[in-house]
């Protein structure tokens, strides 16, 4: 497949100002890089909608960190390595763990008000964590919490410019630096900022399948922007469904906290049975990639709703604990004191991205990447709950100390413009939905090769459809930038040929040692599947020469890769 350089057309004139830092994203990670930049060196942060438009406001459960009298930093790294199945990096989830403590101190210095109990941090359970590390604020409302108090803090900094309604579409560079970005402001008119170092923030891809917990606006056009820029990326084929969303019609699904299991609530199948004893030895608490098949499986066994029962919890622990999702349920007419909720899986959570090291560094001079955006090792194939925040926490200010640390003196060079084919009103065979539909369906909580196959067929058909047109919209600009996604994600899922964490292939449903590598997506190199070993990954600023390692003969450059069955 031969993807397009640029989405928009620009030229000099399109220039707009220049930074000293440019964020794109205002969740917790992007928000935690801005708080940290030294008060000399001026900020931009982009926002695709409102600050807090994304999926960091509606996170629920918490944020784990070994805190707990009988806690400790060693638990809390053996559990994040257990639930990602054998490919995290080790160093960068000790530095996460280690270091996420600090961060959490930070947060309450700046203000955020986590729930305690008789004066101390309260601490809650979720599934696979061996003890009740995960703290929390305004009992199910802890991304709500952090977003208004980093938001608020940030707005008063007088060296930090804040953009809301601005769409990255294209990175620009020199070479092989990041010197800019292009953005579709909100007159649908295209303004290019430049700057000395960018960092992208820009979230997860849950918008790529038709249910999903995540916002609108969160489809993953930071991966394709980042990868057709020339960053590699990590680990696609590893996407998280979360067990337990409200089992209404909604367009973002509501999601019911693991940290309700991890209170005492369970799964029940249209018996009334606890059924969850028969997938796993963890029961209600098994790692989300099993609670979620597990899901699937009953409903399909039983030929029924699967339903959360919150009754072992006590109705006066609900109030106090699950304010949001008692409120949320009652407008659906559901009283979860009373009686339990039926239940189903969605989309939540990206454990692939852009690869960075150890301070989120990534392949390309200058550019950076944290939170769900990016790919550091830390949870592998499948995420520990509310490891995500504290992820966001350490290496927004890592991405920081990364800059502080740079010795370079260059300065922003761009003299770059582009033209494509401007369609006022493209008209189109297919839709987001049709989009949608086909990752749900092909590349979903259980995949086949053959279906895969099918999808990239279809995804490359839709892309040379609309290749080298141009329109001022931000609907047709994210359309072509979900499709580079989709199809990467597709590819990455089609190469890993077993079965681990959250990826789960009917034809190789086995775990096999062989795959205890990453798969690393590189548009630069001549063969853009490439298997690197794990566990200890060079982390390093010269890891990217991709010296050893096997080279899959695939290449995502080169339509004719696959069996075809058109």
């Amino acid at each position: 497949m031969n993807f397009e350089r640029f989405l928009v057309n620009f030229s000099k004139e399109n220039v707009k100002g220049e930074y000293d830092i440019i964020i794109v994203g205002s969740g917790v990670a992007g928000l935690t890089a801005a708080l940290n930049a030294p008060s000399n060196f001026r900020v931009a942060i982009f926002s695709k909608g409102k600050l807090n438009d994304g999926s960091s406001y509606y996170a629920q459960g918490g944020i784990a960190v070994a805190l707990g009298p009988d806690d400790a930093v060693e638990f809390h790294i053996q559990d994040t390595l257990y639930s990602g199945a054998g490919l995290n990096e080790k160093s960068i989830v000790e530095k996460t763990v280690k270091e996420g403590i600090e961060r959490i101190k930070d947060l309450i210095s700046l203000g955020v008000k986590f729930d305690k109990t008789d004066g101390n941090l309260a601490l809650t359970e979720e599934g696979a964590h061996s003890k009740r590390r995960i703290i929390h604020a305004g009992g199910d409302a802890t991304g709500k919490e952090l977003e208004t108090t980093l938001i608020r803090i940030a707005s008063r900094r007088s060296n930090v410019k804040i953009f809301e309604n601005y769409d990255l579409i294209d990175l620009t560079t020199n070479g092989n630096t990041v010197v800019g970005g292009a953005f579709l402001n909100s007159s649908n008119e295209v303004e290019i900022f430049l700057s000395k170092y960018f960092i992208l923030a820009t979230g997860g891809a849950g918008q790529l399948y038709q249910n999903t917990t995540n916002p609108d606006g969160v489809e993953g056009s930071g991966l394709s922007i980042a990868f057709r820029a020339g960053a590699r990326l990590m680990d696609l084929e590893f996407y998280q469904f979360h067990p337990t969303t409200l089992k209404v019609p909604l367009k973002r699904k509501f999601l019911i906290s693991e940290a309700v299991r991890g209170e005492g609530g369970v799964l029940l199948n249209n018996y009334g049975e606890r059924f969850m004893v028969n997938y796993s030895e963890l029961a209600d608490l098994a790692p989300r990639d099993i609670a979620t098949r597990a899901v699937l499986s009953e409903a399909k066994r039983t030929n029924a709703d699967i339903f959360l029962d919150f009754s072992p919890i006590g109705e006066m622990r609900i109030h106090e604990r699950f304010p949001t999702i008692y409120a949320t349920c009652k407008e659906f007419g559901f009283d979860i004191t009373k009686a339990p909720i039926p239940i189903e899986p969605a989309a939540h959570y990206f454990m692939g991205g852009i690869e960075t090291d150890e301070l989120g560094r990534t392949s390309l001079e200058n550019l950076f990447a944290c939170g769900e955006v990016a790919c550091t090792g830390l949870h592998g194939a499948n995420r520990l709950a509310s490891n995500s925040l504290l992820e966001c926490l350490v290496f927004g200010k890592s991405c920081i100390e990364a800059i502080l640390a740079d010795s370079s003196t260059d300065n922003v060079v761009f003299d770059g413009s582009n033209e494509l084919t401007f369609i006022e009103k493209p008209d189109l065979s297919f839709s987001r939905k049709d989009i949608q539909q086909l990752m749900w369906n092909n590349v979903g909580i259980m995949r086949s090769g053959d279906g895969l196959e099918k999808a990239l067929v279809i995804i490359e058909k839709w892309q040379k459809e609309i290749k080298g047109m141009f329109s001022q919209s931000k609907h047709f600009l994210e359309l072509k930038n979900i499709l580079v996604t989709a199809y990467l994600m597709t590819y990455a899922s089609l190469t890993r040929e077993e079965s681990r964490g959250a990826h789960y292939r009917f034809d190789f449903p086995n775990t096999s040692d062989e795959w205890l590598k990453h798969v690393v997506l590189d548009k630069l190199l001549k063969r853009s599947a490439v298997l690197i070993p794990c566990n200890p990954r060079s982390l390093s600023v010269n890891y990217r020469g991709v010296k050893s390692g096997e080279v899959i003969y695939r290449d995502v450059n080169t339509e004719a890769s696959f069996k075809r069955n058109h």
